[in-house]
C-alpha cells in the first residue's frame, strides 16, 4: 500500500514561510544561530545535588557523568532540551493529539489530532504514570526537571528557529513545561507505529472486495519465509477456517479505518520498509574471541533523525546509581534504548508480533448501542476538545466498544451504512491494541540499561509491554542470546466462524468467541541462549515455526534480509574467516537483492526481439545482484520491477493496495513466476486479449528500457542506480517543499545517492506505488559492539546529534552513513577523555 516518505507534519506552510523568509533574510545568521546552545563552560542547573560534567566529542555526542541517578537524568533532560527541544515538543504534541496547538489551523494537523485523541495515547500514558514503580517515576521527573530548567533560560526564539517561523502564522506562545507523562506518551507513540499487522488486516478486506476470491486474495498475502525462524522448531499445521464471509460494506469500513490511521504523521516510520537487522555471534567465530553484536533499525529518515546518541555514567556506580551505559536514545525519554553497558550489549528489531485486531461492529446509531452475542450494549463515549492556535476549537466525540475505540468513522462517518440481516457490521471498525492498556515499558528501558546477563534480560523483557521488539544480546563472559518480549494477545482457535481467527482478517465484534482471551505469559515467550551454530540472526523474520509455542503472528517479514545475513555469516564461518568489526560493517552495507535469484533468471529466459531492449537486458547477464549506486544493472532491474508490479496488479487492485515493492511482493511474484497462466498476469483492461507471464515480463523489460532512456540517457552502460535512488532528508515541518528555497536548503540536506533498496540488508527502501525511486526508509543508525574491547565498537547516526539546522552537528554524520563508515565509540574513561572536545559543567545553585 502507499506509504508516505517521511514524517512530514505540515503540507501548508507557504503562507507563513514567506513572512519568515523576509525575517530571516533581514536578520541573517542571528536568527538561525540564536538557538545554538553552549557546549563549553559552566551553567547552573536547579535541582542538582552535586556537580555534573557533560563532555562532547568531535561530533557533539554527549557523555554525561553524575554522582546520583536523579542528577544523571536531570542532566540528560537539560542536554536533550539544548539539542532537540523542538523535536521533543513536536513529538509530544503529535502523541497527545495537540498538534494544531503548535502549528495552527492546518487541516492535516487537525486530522492527526482527531485520530490521536480517538486512540487516547496520552490518556493511557497518564494511567501508566500511576502504574510504574516509584524509582522510574523519579527518573522521569528528574528528566522533566532538567528539560524545564533549560526552558527557563530561553524564550521560544532561543530554543529553536522553528518557533520563529511558526510564530509568523499563529501565536504559539511559550512552550509548556515538560511533564513526565510527555515522555510516556512519546514512548507509547513509538509503540503505536511499530505495533503489528493491522494494515494487512485492512488490506485483505480491500483486496478481497476488489476480486471476490479468497484463494487469490491469499496469494497476495502468502505464507512462508526465505529464512529459518529465529527460534528453531518443526512447523505444525494449525486448525483454522479458510472461509471468508464479508458483505461489501466491510470494505468501506476498512477504507475509512485506513484513512484514519494514515492521518497520523510518521513519527518513526511505517510500511513494509520498516524493520531492522540484528545479529550476534559467539566468540568462537570472531577475531577477538569475544561475542560481536550488530544492529541497524530501519525507520523513517528525516532531519533531524530519530535517534540521539548519549553516554550516561554514574561516578561511582552504586546500587543507588547503577548506570554506566552508552547508546542510542529518544530525545524526550531518559535512558538508552539500544546500546551497551560494561557487562552486556543489546540490539532491537521489530518483532512483528500481532498485537492488534480490528473488530467490525454492528451498530444501532439510533439507540447508541452495538450488538454483542445477540444483546444490545451501550456504546461508551467521551468528548474531547482540540485547541487550534489561531483558530476555533474543534469538538470531538470519541466512541468505543468493549474492543476499543471506533476508528472507522473518525474522518469519514459511516454510521448510516446499513447492516444486512445476518451480515457484517459495516458502520464501524473498533481497534483492539495491546498498547491501549497501561503498561510498564518505561521500567523496561532502565532494566535493560543495567542488565548484566540473560536472566536480567528476561526480567526486563517481562516489563516490555509495547512495542514487542526482538532483543538480541551478548555478555562479556561469552554468552549470546535472544529474548522475545511484549504483551501478546491469546486468540481462541475458531474453525466454524466467518473468517480465520488468527488475527489476519478483521473479526466479527458481535461474536464474543473472537474476543482476546488474555495475554501470553512472559515465561512462555520464545528465547534462545548459546545456540549450537554460534550465531543468532533477528531481522524481522518469523520468530517461531508455524504451530510451535504460543501463537505470535502469521504476517511476518518474509526473511530475505535474514536469509542473506545467514548466508554471508555461514560462508565466513565455513571458510574459517574470523568475523571482526570491519566485516560486520561490510555486511551491514550488503546491497544484494533477492530479485536476482528468481526474477532475473525468469527475465533472461524471455525472448526479446527488439535489439534496443536487448541492449539493456544484457546488463542483467552475469550481474551479481548488488544494488550499488554506481550500477547500471541495478537501475534497470529497479525500473523493470516497478513496471512489472504496475502491469500485473494495478488493473486488479484498488489504488490504496497497489504494490509498494516490499518483501511481501517479492514473495508474491516468486509464487506467480511458476504459474505462467495465472489470472494475475492478465491485464483486465485489454478485454479481447489474455496476457501470460512471459508477455508481461517482456513488456516490463521493454517499458523499463524506454523509461530509463528518458531519465538517464540512451546508452545503458551510463545508467547509474544512484541517480534515481537518493536519500532526501526532510524537516518534518519546514521541509515539505512549500517554503522558499533558502529555508528549504537550511533545513533539508541535499539529496545523496545511496546503495541498496527494499528487502536488502542495506535496506534503503523505495515505494514502487509512487513515481519515484527516492528512499522512504532506511537504517536510522548502525552500530557494531565488540565485547572484547568496548572502545573498539563503532556507531553512526543517519544525521547528527543536533536538531538545530544551523549547527555543524545537524548532519555531520550523514556522509559517513551514506558511505558505510562508522565512527569510534569511546566508552572507557580514558577513551572518553581523549575524545572530548568540549566540556560543560552543570552546577547546583550556590
Amino acid at each position: 500500500m502507499t506509504r508516505r516518505r517521511a514524517p512530514r507534519v505540515l503540507a501548508v506552510v507557504a503562507g507563513l514561510v514567506v513572512v519568515a523568509f523576509l525575517a530571516l533574510a533581514g536578520a541573517g545568521l542571528v536568527v538561525v544561530r540564536r538557538p545554538l546552545p553552549n557546549h563549553d563552560g559552566t551553567a547552573t542547573l536547579v535541582g542538582l545535588d552535586r556537580e555534573v560534567t557533560v563532555r562532547r566529542d568531535a561530533r557533539g555526542v554527549p557523555a554525561i557523568r553524575a554522582g546520583t541517578a536523579t542528577d544523571l537524568f536531570r542532566a540528560q533532560g537539560y542536554v536533550d532540551a539544548q539539542d532537540r527541544f523542538f523535536q521533543m515538543d513536536l513529538r509530544r504534541h503529535i502523541a497527545s493529539g495537540r498538534l494544531a496547538e503548535l502549528v495552527g489551523d492546518d487541516p492535516d494537523a487537525i486530522a492527526s489530532d482527531t485520530v490521536m485523541r480517538t486512540l487516547g495515547l496520552r490518556r493511557v500514558a497518564v494511567a501508566e504514570w500511576a502504574q510504574i514503580d516509584g524509582t522510574t517515576r523519579g527518573y522521569l521527573q528528574a528528566y522533566a526537571d532538567g528539560v524545564n530548567a533549560y526552558l527557563a533560560t530561553r524564550g521560544p526564539d532561543g530554543l529553536a528557529v522553528e518557533y520563529t517561523v511558526l510564530g509568523t502564522r499563529a501565536d504559539v506562545g511559550e512552550p509548556a513545561p515538560w511533564d513526565p507523562v510527555d515522555s510516556l506518551a512519546w514512548l507509547k507513540a513509538v509503540a503505536w507505529e511499530l505495533r503489528s499487522n493491522d494494515r494487512d488486516e485492512l488490506a485483505r478486506v480491500q483486496v478481497y472486495d476488489a476480486i471476490r476470491d479468497v484463494a487469490r486474495t491469499e496469494q497476495i498475502f502468502p505464507p512462508g519465509s526465505a529464512s529459518p525462524p529465529i527460534v528453531a522448531g518443526e512447523a505444525r499445521p494449525a486448525a483454522m477456517t479458510t472461509r471468508v464471509t464479508l458483505d461489501p460494506g466491510a470494505a468501506a469500513a476498512a477504507r475509512s479505518a485506513q484513512q484514519a490511521l494514515d492521518a497520523v504523521p510518521d513519527l518513526v516510520g511505517r510500511g513494509e520498509g520498516i524493520g531492522s537487522n540484528s545479529w550476534v555471534l559467539s566468540g568462537a567465530h570472531t577475531a577477538s574471541g569475544a561475542p560481536l553484536l550488530a544492529n541497524d533499525p530501519h525507520l523513517a529518515l528525516a532531519a533531524p533523525g530519530v535517534w540521539s546518541q548519549v553516554a550516561l555514567r554514574c561516578a561511582p556506580v552504586t546500587a543507588g546509581c547503577p548506570f554506566d551505559v552508552a547508546g542510542f536514545s529518544f530525545a524526550g525519554f531518559p535512558g538508552v534504548i539500544i546500546g551497551h553497558n560494561p557487562h552486556l550489549a543489546w540490539g532491537l528489531t521489530t518483532m512483528g508480533a500481532d498485537t492488534s485486531d480490528f473488530f467490525l461492529e454492528r451498530l444501532d446509531p439510533g439507540s447508541g448501542t452495538y450488538q454483542r452475542d445477540g444483546a444490545q450494549i451501550a456504546l461508551e463515549s467521551r468528548t474531547e476538545t482540540i485547541e487550534v492556535a489561531g483558530g476555533e476549537p474543534v469538538a470531538l466525540e470519541v466512541t468505543s466498544t468493549v474492543h476499543g475505540p471506533i476508528v472507522s468513522d473518525v474522518l469519514d462517518p459511516l454510521w448510516g451504512a446499513p447492516v444486512p440481516p445476518g451480515g457484517w457490521g459495516t458502520g464501524a471498525v473498533a481497534l483492539s491494541w495491546s498498547g491501549l492498556e497501561p503498561g510498564r515499558s518505561a521500567q523496561a528501558v532502565f532494566a535493560m540499561d543495567t542488565a548484566a546477563d540473560a536472566a536480567d534480560v528476561r526480567e526486563a523483557a517481562a516489563l516490555f509491554d509495547a512495542p514487542a521488539q526482538n532483543i538480541v544480546f551478548a555478555t562479556v563472559d561469552g554468552h549470546i542470546g535472544y529474548q522475545a518480549p511484549g504483551r501478546i494477545p491469546i486468540r481462541r482457535v475458531i474453525t466454524d466462524g466467518p473468517v480465520p481467527s488468527d488475527g489476519t482478517w478483521p473479526r466479527p465484534g458481535w461474536d464474543s468467541r473472537y474476543d482476546w482471551q488474555g495475554w501470553v505469559a512472559p515465561e512462555d515467550l520464545p528465547a534462545r541462549l548459546d545456540p549450537p551454530e554460534g550465531f543468532i540472526v533477528a531481522a524481522n523474520q518469523a520468530v517461531t515455526a508455524p504451530g510451535t509455542g504460543p501463537f505470535i503472528a502469521r504476517d511476518w517479514d518474509y526473511g530475505y534480509r535474514a536469509a542473506r545475513i545467514r548466508q554471508v555469516l555461514t560462508a565466513q564461518i565455513a571458510a574459517a574467516r574470523p568475523i571482526d568489526v570491519a566485516s560486520a560493517q561490510t555486511l551491514q552495507m550488503d546491497a544484494r537483492t533477492a530479485l536476482v535469484d528468481a526474477l532475473v533468471p525468469a527475465l533472461l529466459a524471455v525472448s526479446v526481439d527488439d535489439a534496443f531492449t536487448r541492449q539493456a537486458v544484457d546488463l542483467l547477464r552475469g550481474w551479481d545482484g548488488q544494488m550499488t549506486a554506481d550500477s547500471p544493472a541495478a537501475a534497470y532491474l529497479a525500473a523493470v520491477w516497478d513496471v512489472l508490479l504496475a502491469d500485473t496488479f494495478h488493473d486488479d487492485l484498488p489504488q490504496s493496495q497497489w504494490p509498494d515493492g516490499g518483501d511481501r511482493w517479492y514473495a508474491v511474484v516468486d509464487g506467480l513466476l511458476g504459474e505462467s497462466d495465472s489470472p494475475w498476469w492478465d491485464d483486465r483492461t485489454t478485454v479481447s486479449v489474455v496476457e501470460s507471464r512471459d508477455e508481461v515480463l517482456e513488456r516490463a523489460l521493454t517499458q523499463a528500457r524506454v523509461r530509463l532512456t528518458v531519465a538517464l540517457g540512451k546508452d545503458p552502460s551510463g545508467w547509474r542506480w544512484g541517480r534515481l535512488h537518493r536519500v532526501a532528508l526532510h524537516h518534518p515541518v519546514l521541509g515539505g517543499g512549500a517554503a522558499p528555497w533558502p529555508v528549504t536548503m537550511l533545513v533539508n540536506p541535499a539529496p545523496v545517492p545511496v546503495d541498496g533498496g527494499g528487502s536488502i540488508v542495506e535496506a534503503t527502501a523505495w515505494d514502487a506505488s509512487s513515481d519515484s525511486f527516492e528512499v522512504v526508509s532506511g537504517p536510522s543508525m548502525r552500530m557494531v559492539c565488540d565485547l572484547a574491547d568496548w572502545d573498539a565498537s563503532t556507531w553512526v547516526n543517519a544525521t547528527g546529534t543536533s536538531g538545530h539546522p544551523a549547527s555543524r552537528h545537524y548532519t555531520d554524520q550523514l556522509a559517513d552513513w551514506v558511505a558505510g563508515r562508522q565512527e569510534p565509540w569511546p566508552f572507557s574513561e580514558d577513551a572518553v577523555t581523549a575524545a572530548t572536545r568540549a566540556t560543560l559543567v552543570l552546577r547546583p545553585p550556590a
